[in-house]
Parts: structure tokens; sequence; C-alpha cells
């Protein structure tokens, strides 16, 4: 016998990164290469008994107040969460009917799907273009569903592709629903790039911006994000949808400072930028073609290649503990998902490419 839910049992859970005990280099889950700042491992060992003792503040206003000043915003427009993670399922709870479909972009974060078929809602998932761009329509395509909440990744996962913020504002001003702009890799955009979207949440009050201190801020241990948007998104999911105390003194106090510190963390999305240049030519000498990317990732596509050698490469890769991710998806079968390491890990990648992988003749 069975209690599940019947759409419970019907789906398929999340599959996350393996999470190896010991590599040579762990490029699969998109983690940071280092680790945080000085500043956050001081607030971190100066956490006591008695804060661990009480409750947390349950609106995280020092850690929302730092988030707010930082863009250019007021705590009213910040919400913490558990992980971005949350941010996605307190907008299902929030903003998505029960029986409305969920938009989506194809393909992409692949718990967005899971997230859905939690809520029971359906699915309206449009194709992206053959370079990873998103259709003009799309919007469109959302509304004629009745789609009454969409999410996209930006830059997009797994191909690292931005779209522009103009591009995102015309599908806000289009769609009719809440637009969920998961932001998780934002701080690997090069600065050269005029990007603002925070722009976005003060000109249109559908669009939830979705920010994590996973990635940028080396924090992926502590399970910390936050939304941005306009005071009549954040309120109800601040006062009524979220956890009564969702977010614990520990990562209020380090997300906080590491707010404050981001400067320092600037440096390592540098290093990263660096590197994310220095692999995409590596790699494209070694006929893996890389989609253009601005995140802490690069999509390697195999070509000239039978079909099945990226999954081949996964297996003989992490026999060598060098872990990368692969997606059994259409249009992703062919390619593997590389997180940008430190240079040695990214120098043992190509090391052991250039064993597995001889140059097709």
């Amino acid at each position: 016998m069975t209690f599940e839910r019947e759409n419970v049992r019907r789906m398929a859970g999340y599959v996350p990164g393996e999470q190896p005990r010991r590599a040579v280099a762990k490029l699969n889950t998109n983690e940071n290469p280092f680790p945080p700042c000085d500043a956050v491992l001081a607030t971190l060992a100066g956490i006591d008994g008695e804060m661990l003792r009480r409750y947390p503040d349950p609106t995280a206003w020092g850690f929302r107040t730092a988030a707010a000043r930082l863009h250019g915003l007021t705590p009213d427009h910040i919400v913490a969460t558990n992980g971005g993670d949350e941010l996605l399922r307190l907008a299902l709870t929030t903003f998505l009917p029960p029986g409305a479909p969920l938009g989506l972009a194809e393909p992409s974060y692949s718990l967005y799907p899971v997230l859905a078929a939690v809520h029971d809602s359906p699915l309206c998932p449009v194709p992206l273009a053959d370079d990873w761009s998103v259709p003009a329509d799309i919007a469109r395509q959302w509304n004629r569903a009745g789609a009454r909440l969409a999410i996209l990744v930006n830059p997009h996962a797994p191909s690292g592709r931005l779209t522009a913020a103009q591009e995102l504002a015309e599908v806000a001003r289009t769609f009719k629903g809440v637009l969920v702009i998961d932001e998780a890799y934002i701080d690997f955009v090069d600065p050269g790039i005029a990007h603002d979207t925070i722009a976005l949440v003060r000109e249109a009050d559908n669009v939830l911006l979705l920010r994590t201190m996973s990635k940028g801020y080396s924090l992926a241990g502590l399970r910390l994000g936050y939304g941005i948007g306009s005071p009549g998104l954040v309120s109800p999911m601040l006062s009524k949808t979220k956890d009564s105390y969702n977010v614990d003194v520990v990562a209020q106090r380090v997300g906080e400072t590491a707010l404050r510190h981001n400067w320092e963390a600037a440096e390592r999305w540098a290093f990263v930028r660096e590197e994310r240049s220095r692999m995409a030519r590596e790699l494209s000498v070694r006929g893996l073609i890389c989609a253009p990317s601005q995140a802490n990732f690069l999509l390697a596509t195999m070509t000239s290649r039978p079909p099945g050698t990226a999954r081949r490469l996964l297996r003989e890769l992490a026999d060598e503990g060098i872990f990368v991710r692969w997606f059994d998806q259409e249009r992703l079968r062919d390619s593997l998902r590389i997180s940008l390491g430190r240079a040695a890990e990214n120098d043992a990648l190509l090391a052991a490419f250039d064993r597995l992988l001889p140059q097709p003749s």
C-alpha cells in the first residue's frame, strides 16, 4: 500500500549532481572553486551558543537590509530563503493557482518540472532556439496556455547564454503572470556587459529575481538565497507562505557579512571569467564546441564524434576522479557541462581529455 498523492507517485524526483567523497577535479555542480572570504569565516567563528539557543529573526531583517543596500532598494523588496530552491517553491505556492500551467523554456534547470509535479501543475515548455536564445513569442505562448507563473534561468542553464535585460523586459511586459528570472549565475557575467535587471523590479510589478549565495559567494553548503521583487510580490511570501523561521541564524549572519564584503567575492568572479575564456579556447582545440557562456560553467558539445561519446567520457573521467555533468535530455546528450574549477583542476580535465578523446582523423 502507498499513501503518496497520485501526482507524487507518478513523478520522478530531482537528481542532483554527484557529491564524491574524493575527487581530483569536482567540476559537476557549479560550485565556486574558492572558499568564502576571511570576513565570512570570522563571522562564522563568532556564532556562539546564545545565538543558537534562540529562534532566528523570522524576517531576516539584517540580511535583507544588506541585500537592499547592495541593490539600491528597500528591505521590502527582499525576501530571504533557504537557498534559491526555496524561493522557487514559494513562487509556485504563492502565485500559481492549482491546475494552472507553469511556463518554462526548454531545456532548463531540471528542478523546475519536479516542483511543478509536486504542485500538481502541468507544464507549458517552449523550446529555445538552436543558439539557446529565448523565442520572441515565448510570453504569448505562455499566455495562450493560461500560465500564471513562468521561470527563465538567466544566464541560461545549462548553456550559460545570457539573455539581454531589454529582452527580459519585453517578456515581462507581455506575460500576464509572474515572471521569475533565476539569476543563480549572475555574478559571473562580464562587467563590461550592460545588464541591469534590478531596473526591471522598479519598472514591472510582475518580475521576481532569484539570487543565491551558493555560487558567487561560495556558500553552497550553507543554503541561503533571496528574492528581489516589488513589495506587492514579496509581501505575501514574507508574511504568509514561507516557513516561520526559514533561514537560520548562522545563514543570516554569514550571508549579511558576505554581502557587505562583496568586493572580495568579486575578485574570485574575475578569476572564473578568465578561466572560462581559457577553457573555452582549450576545449575548442580538442574538438569540443562550447556555447558562449556568462556563467561559471561551459556546455561542451562533442563534434564529429559517435553518439554516446559524451556519456562514455562521463564514466571514464569519473574513473580518474574527475567529475563533470551529463544530461539525459534531448539536445544535451552529446554534451558535457563543465564547472570552472581552480586552474589545476581545469588542467587535469584537459589532460584527461587528451588521454581519453583522441583527435578525429
